[in-house]
């Protein structure tokens, strides 16, 4: 379905009085939905996503996450408390790992001397694997993930010393 049908369709519910639309064309399926005040949300689907949810659905969904008291890095360290030194952020987000494959040995460990350009590790981001390479010579202070955790953009790796 084109952008200017699935724009019309949502002028359409917008000037009548019908609160929802819902098209299905093929493997497509389209869902407008309004509130009082015009549109509400609309949603362009494919079959294999998950079906489209008002806020009302998504905040009754939603799973809340027990919060961690204290969190450690890779040498047992408090993450809550990153040492001083030159620390390392993730240019991206995917999920971290330490080594090339699961029974490879870690690029790096705590205490190994690393000059600029050595790799750190690698983040898998879309299926594909990035390296992340030293930015800093020095020593390696701390590991502040484990191998196989998810990643978010900015967040500390590493600690250069």
């Amino acid at each position: 379905m084109d952008l200017r049908k699935l724009k019309k369709l949502i002028e359409l519910v917008e000037e009548s009085s019908i609160a929802e639309l819902e098209i299905t064309e093929g493997e497509e399926k389209v869902r407008i939905s309004k509130s009082g005040s015009g549109v509400q949300n609309y949603a362009f689907m494919q079959p294999s996503m998950h079906p489209v949810m008002n806020p009302a659905q998504q905040a009754a969904a939603s799973v809340s996450v027990p919060e961690v008291d204290k969190v450690t890095d890779a040498s047992g360290a408090d993450k809550n408390s990153i040492p001083d030194g030159h620390v390392v952020k993730s240019p991206m987000v995917g999920t971290f790992y330490r080594a090339a494959s699961p029974g490879a040995s870690a690029f790096v460990e705590v205490g190994q001397s690393v000059k600029v350009g050595d790799t750190l590790c690698i983040i898998e981001a879309m299926k594909l694997l990035n390296e992340i390479e030293a930015d800093k010579t020095g020593v390696i202070k701390a590991i502040l993930l484990e191998n196989g955790q998810p990643v978010e953009y900015g967040e500390p790796l590493f600690v250069i010393q």
